[in-house]
């Protein structure tokens, strides 16, 4: 029998997802399951922005339109972005796709060959080794540990940079540490960057859900704007998950590549949904900063609450919505103590290491979820905390 392609063996999954399809089953048989697995705010657009939508489906907005996004739509990203991330950026410098991850995969696509190397931040989002191998490249991890509070190690980036190296990935505020890279740590991955003339695929679909500091993106930093790739999009500042709408701010020799991958593949954005994107860019009812409050105050409580479990260490993340937990102190391993909380406890939450072997010794939480669902998650987690502590005892 005739096999599929080999590329297809040497990609993977994301955990979130799998961990999801089980607490589903265990919904379907009348378990009570608190989703707290997949990083998809509880949120949705707000009103004027359904408006849009439906407004532009009755004026006959559902056609093919422009391979690299509506004029109006990538003008509309550029001022956000001036406004958001004081960045100039042209509109045609923008390409609109379905969804980030189809952005990031194009992107790679465009740049890399066969056995070049990409740097990636371990842990971090499963698709950045995944893609690479994908697509015949070589995935090269640079840890990011607590005891660098989750910060790129300078030194390690530089030491694994060799001929082969073609681009890195930054992703900040990132996924799963939530952590946001230091000015001086970005500028740098950039002087890395310039010196070794590599590319830089920066993941800033995080950017706007950041806790009481300015979000500096890597186009800001010199040498950035001819070799700088940023991947955003909807999903999570505007809580648009299922929109599926993304976008590539690339510099001008790239962007005929990645309108070439959208010919060959997408064709186009559904139009009348970049019309609804512009209105939740303009946010008249500032339905971001009121999500982003909303998420300080689940982030402050549940980073103290889960400080409380035995075992249980959690710094409390600077951007995202992730708490990203260290569980060493129980003697247990992530995916045990994952299994007891989803099996016995009724809480979903994703091992670390679903996100790279350096997130072997976390659990990753997802505090996208209201006040009260958090507060019944650590109180059930508690009563199931004697599963490890009696670990400890006997141990």
């Amino acid at each position: 029998m005739r096999s599929i392609a080999s590329r297809i063996s040497v990609m993977s999954g994301e955990g979130a997802l799998s961990v999801f399809a089980r607490a589903k089953e265990l919904e379907s048989e009348g378990r009570s399951i608190i989703h707290l697995e997949l990083g998809e705010p509880d949120f949705h657009p707000g009103a004027s922005v359904i408006e849009s939508a439906v407004k532009a489906l009755s004026e006959g907005k559902d056609r093919y339109c422009a391979v690299a996004g509506v004029p109006e739509l990538r003008e509309e990203i550029a001022s956000y972005l001036k406004r958001a991330r004081n960045i100039d950026i042209s509109p045609a410098n923008i390409v609109v796709a379905p969804g980030c991850k189809a952005a990031l995969f194009f992107a790679m696509m465009a740049l890399l060959e066969p056995g070049d190397e990409v740097l990636y931040p371990d842990p971090g989002f499963p698709g950045y080794p995944s893609i690479t191998l994908g697509l015949g490249a070589v995935p090269v991890p640079f840890e990011l540990s607590p005891g660098n509070r989750f910060q790129p190690d300078l030194s390690e980036v530089a030491d694994k940079i060799t001929r082969r190296t073609r681009a890195v990935i930054l992703n900040s505020p990132g996924n799963p540490t939530g952590t946001v890279y230091t000015d001086a740590v970005q500028r740098a991955m950039a002087e890395l960057a310039v010196k070794h003339d590599l590319w830089v695929l920066s993941d800033e679909i995080y950017a706007r859900i950041i806790y009481g500091r300015e979000y500096l993106s890597m186009l800001r930093y010199p040498g950035m704007r001819e070799r700088t790739l940023i991947i955003d999009g909807f999903s999570k500042s505007f809580a648009m998950t299922g929109w599926r709408l993304g976008y590539t701010v690339a510099p001008p020799d790239v962007v005929p590549g990645l309108a070439m991958m959208a010919i060959n593949s997408y064709t186009c954005v559904a139009e009348f949904t970049q019309f609804a994107a512009i209105d939740a860019l303009r946010d008249r009812e500032g339905n971001t900063p009121k999500m982003l409050a909303e998420f300080t105050q689940r982030r402050d409580q549940f980073v103290r609450d889960l400080n409380g479990i035995p075992g249980f260490s959690c710094q409390a993340p600077e951007g995202a919505f992730y708490a990203w937990v260290d569980i060493r102190g129980t003697g247990t391993s992530a995916e045990e103590i994952c299994q007891i909380l989803l099996e016995d406890a009724g809480v979903a939450a994703i091992p670390g290491a679903a996100f790279g072997s350096s997130g072997k010794d976390f659990v990753r939480f997802s505090y996208a979820s209201s006040v009260a669902n958090l507060r019944e998650a650590v109180e059930r987690i508690a009563k199931v905390s004697s599963a490890w502590q009696r670990t400890l005892v006997n141990k």
